[in-house]
């Protein structure tokens, strides 16, 4: 019996398994450089002649590479949605089905937190849905057919990604809404794996929660080095890192702990920003995906580029995702990056194990450090980092005790003043 197929998605449910295990073996398959460039290379290729043409956004280009295609961003693809996927699925027809079942006939529907006010949405194929699951079981759970695993999910939104997880008899994924009273069930669910945002990791190993997960990876937020040092010291592991967003998986953590691009199914354009070398802005373009099409869609993250990883992976390490690019402080088109100003506030006192870091005007800043922090340490410390961009603000430090919030994602460092790029 043939089965039925639906023009963009492919074979019915009963076969979206075979995805997800064809994406894990054609992951675990590349071990060297060459084979990782060779595989990007030609799934590239044919994505840009038989995929992005598909869309009304890019009907009548000629695409051979990458470099004919404009840059685009959030805003582009928000201003007209239905050019940018080939379901002609508008963003009134997003968020409609997104309020309801999240899915518009076969097709998946997603969206983002919000956090920086300008929401987005996605639009995924169910083939789709199980190529995106078999990738990151391959590269965060490899040996997940050896055991059972109870998977416990704590991030701003459930999607219907997650379930997929559920159709392999050895994983039971289960999703914890942080806007509950979840810690109980989550202890009582027992998870072996937990994936949350670093917030949530920091408050289980504060509330020394009864938990002993074989792995524990942070989501959803820039994991910070006075976090991760707490989770790590509180379960007894390094702490990994799932890098995604809604325009994709981006990196995730091998078993040392460092971030490996997902350069096997997303090809990465890393232009430097400002006037530090060493810092990287994200623009994607995802060849795993031919539905909604992200095609030099430049992402508003920052991140540092690290060292080859003693693990051996051949794709490309991360060292720090440093934050977001409208977060850098912006003094009269001087621009101060996230990391410098969290590494000032830290450095100046030990004893710092929370901060917030605002800029609310021209030339103002607004520092939250805890009760019993040196306030005076804190502000010398900042003011050298102005001196040295030879700019000036007013500096008002605070102590106060901070509780994190769980209707946002934590940003240690941001501008609310004003927004700019270099």
């Amino acid at each position: 019996m043939i089965p039925h197929r639906h023009p963009l998605t492919g074979p019915r449910p009963m076969f979206d398994l075979r995805h997800a295990i064809l994406a894990y073996w054609r992951v675990r398959q590349i071990r060297t450089r060459a084979q990782c460039d060779a595989v990007a290379r030609r799934r590239l290729a044919r994505w840009l002649r038989q995929s992005v043409p598909r869309v009304p956004f890019y009907q009548g280009r000629v695409s051979a590479s990458l470099a004919d295609l404009p840059i685009v961003d959030k805003a582009t693809q928000m201003a007209d949605f239905g050019a940018f996927n080939r379901a002609g699925i508008t963003d009134r027809m997003g968020w409609e089905a997104f309020a309801g079942s999240k899915h518009i006939g076969p097709l998946i529907v997603g969206a983002s937190t919000g956090t920086s006010g300008n929401r987005g949405l996605f639009v995924i194929s169910q083939a789709e849905r199980f190529r995106w699951l078999g990738t990151i079981l391959a590269k965060a759970v490899p040996g997940f057919w050896r055991m059972r695993h109870r998977v416990a999910v704590l991030l701003p939104l459930n999607t219907p990604l997650y379930d997929s997880a559920n159709r392999f008899a050895r994983l039971n994924l289960r999703f914890f809404d942080l806007a509950d009273d979840w810690a109980a069930d989550l202890c009582g669910f027992d998870p072996t794996i937990i994936i949350a945002p670093p917030k949530v990791l920091r408050l289980m190993a504060e509330q020394r929660l009864a938990l002993r997960p074989k792995q524990v990876f942070a989501g959803a937020e820039a994991l910070d080095a006075l976090d991760r040092a707490i989770v790590a010291e509180y379960f007894g592991q390094p702490v990994g890192q799932i890098y995604m967003a809604t325009e994709g998986l981006f990196a995730v953590s091998c078993a040392q702990g460092t971030l490996h691009l997902c350069e096997d199914t997303m090809h990465f354009e890393l232009p430097p920003f400002g006037d530090d070398p060493d810092l990287r802005e994200v623009i994607i373009s995802d060849f795993s995906r031919d539905v909604q099409i992200m095609a030099r869609y430049r992402m508003n993250d920052l991140i540092r580029l690290g060292p080859p990883c003693p693990c051996g992976l051949p794709q490309r390490s991360v060292a720090e995702v440093v934050g977001r690019a409208d977060d850098c402080f912006d003094f009269a088109g001087t621009l101060i990056t996230p990391d410098i100003l969290r590494n000032a506030v830290v450095d100046a006192d030990r004893r710092i194990t929370d901060f917030r870091v605002v800029q609310t005007g021209a030339a103002r800043i607004e520092v939250s450090i805890p009760p019993g922090c040196d306030i005076k340490a804190v502000r010398r410390a900042l003011e050298a980092v102005l001196q040295r961009k030879a700019v000036h603000a007013e500096i008002d430090v605070t102590a106060t005790e901070m509780f994190p919030d769980m209707s946002r994602k934590l940003r240690r460092v941001e501008n609310r003043f004003g927004r700019s790029r270099p």
